[in-house]
């Protein structure tokens, strides 16, 4: 059975605006005698999944202005399968509502049971990178992360932290190598904008390097992207000479191509 496109079609379901169309497709999916549980009601059969479905529409979707998305997670085997949907703002936001979803399948591919279970949605965006700048970590970051600094690899053999990463290992290897280096530091955040899944935080980061007893001073914007509660993208831009020159015994010539 082709699973993604089963789900493709139920969640495609809560969003059919036309009745006679939303009716037809509730019968290519729903077998006569099924049943639907939610925490607080269920629905039996074919009339009151109609029901069901329009309600929803009406409220949710017409008036709300929400359209519900397959997470992309389905799994199945024998008759059943299992996935996630959210509800988001038709415009772009914030996931309002999150269900998982739990069908069993009769001998012809139509569902029996439906079961959904709302779970709490995932923090915004911005409400994950406003906790990560209030304590970073690599307690957010996703298990691959797109990670980039705005230094050459081969320019900063100096620095610790400063190189490629990838993985949420790295990241703590990051976080591990900035603290045995660098001591009374602080960061304020001037700003925070956020759209949809991205963030975008400007700052000032003063730090005293350990080693040379030299401090730096530098703004820097931060883009974030968080996917599901985690951190899948960490882009920093920064001067990251003033970084370098605070490690050098001296204030040190200006690397070539520098900036």
């Amino acid at each position: 059975m082709d699973y993604d496109n089963f789900v493709t079609r139920y969640v495609a379901v809560w969003n059919e605006p036309d009745p006679a169309a939303r009716r037809a497709m509730i019968r290519e999916l729903w077998a006569g005698d099924c049943v639907q549980y939610t925490e607080s009601a269920e629905y039996h059969g074919l009339e009151e999944m109609e029901e069901r479905v329009a309600s929803a529409y009406d409220r949710l979707v017409r008036d709300g202005g929400y359209v519900f998305v397959s997470a992309g997670d389905v799994t199945g085997h024998h008759d059943a399968l299992r996935f996630t949907c959210h509800m988001l703002p038709a415009g772009g936001g914030d996931i309002a509502w999150r269900g998982a979803i739990f069908l069993t399948l009769g001998a012809d591919g139509l569902i029996m049971t439906d079961h959904q279970f709302g779970d709490p949605p995932p923090p915004s965006a911005k409400a994950v990178v406003e906790a990560f700048l209030a304590a970073p970590g690599p307690e957010p970051f996703a298990a691959e992360v797109d990670w980039r600094v705005d230094w050459p690899v081969q320019d900063h053999p100096s620095v610790p932290w400063i190189r490629p990463r990838s993985t949420r290992a790295d990241v703590a290897d990051h976080f591990a190598a900035f603290a045995e280096h660098c001591a009374e530091g602080e960061v304020t955040i001037h700003r925070i904008l956020a759209d949809g899944q991205d963030v975008v935080a400007t700052g000032t980061s003063s730090q005293l390097v350990k080693s040379t007893g030299r401090r730096f001073t530098m703004d820097f914007a931060l883009h974030v992207t968080v996917q599901g509660g985690e951190i899948t993208r960490y882009h920093v831009y920064e001067d990251s000479l003033a970084v370098l020159e605070a490690f050098q015994d001296g204030a040190g010539p200006r690397l070539a191509g520098a900036r």
